[in-house]
């Protein structure tokens, strides 16, 4: 006899960078919840962050899509890297995405931050990366293309994501805590699948009295939200109380 396996609720789908230390540890301290599946693959890349090497994965988004589970139906494909998300355009990775899943609803983490700030009512946002300058310029100007304003623009300028990966949470909270302080910043971002954040984002919270989210913190978030998983996870601060507009 068959039954639905360890998916019955949802099976999401997960592109990870091969440079990455973080977001599949961030996405299994969060989806315990019985049903939901995650399911990964890695994508070829540098772990150097240049725009040259951003864009070198263009070419194996619908592949390594493709190879997770054949035969068998995801809910959501989630491609895991804010800044090829931008260098790119989510337009075109969503284009690769379906190329690879066609069944599948994608996100990215910058997508994925765009929905929480959408359920926060949050325009103004503070904005932490661990980039250099040309990266940071693309980030910010990409966000403000799509109407947001970003008044505090913080970065810990690193080029190398094994490097990225080792930031502290203290410096990460910190970080957070500066840009968040302007009075202007009504949301604060970190932007990185590499930087940690989501067992510590409510405490931040609680100190700032702001809004706190990250590339996989949002990610996570929005890819069970668009999955069905709409019901409120405690622990994880006040994003994951609230619904994505649209799903």
């Amino acid at each position: 006899m068959l039954d639905e396996g360890i998916a019955s609720r949802a099976r999401i789908g997960l592109v990870v960078l091969a440079s990455d230390h973080t977001v599949e540890y961030e996405f299994r301290q969060v989806v315990t919840m019985p049903g939901v599946a995650i399911y990964q693959t890695r994508i070829p890349n540098s772990p150097e962050i240049t725009t040259d090497s951003l864009r070198a994965m263009e070419t194996d988004i619908a592949d390594q899509a493709a190879v997770i589970l054949p035969g068998v139906e995801l809910d959501v494909l989630a491609y895991g890297c804010t800044s090829a998300s931008i260098v790119l355009g989510e337009d075109r990775v969503f284009e690769l995405i379906k190329k690879g899943r066609p069944e599948a609803q994608p996100t990215t983490p910058v997508t994925a931050a765009f929905a929480a700030f959408r359920a926060f009512q949050s325009r103004r946002i503070g904005v932490v990366t661990p980039y250099s300058e040309n990266i940071n310029r693309t980030v910010r100007q990409y966000f403000i293309d799509n109407g947001l304003q970003v008044p505090v623009f913080g970065s810990f300028n690193q080029t190398d994501d094994n490097r990225a990966a080792r930031i502290s949470t203290d410096s990460i909270r910190d970080a957070i805590m500066s840009v968040g302080s302007h009075t202007e910043v009504e949301t604060v971002f970190l932007s990185c699948t590499s930087l940690r954040l989501t067992d510590r984002v409510d405490d931040i919270e609680s100190q700032l009295g702001k809004p706190v989210t990250s590339s996989n913190h949002a990610l996570i978030w929005h890819a069970l939200r668009l999955a069905g998983v709409s019901e409120p996870i405690d622990g994880y601060g006040s994003l994951y109380q609230l619904p994505a507009h649209g799903t």
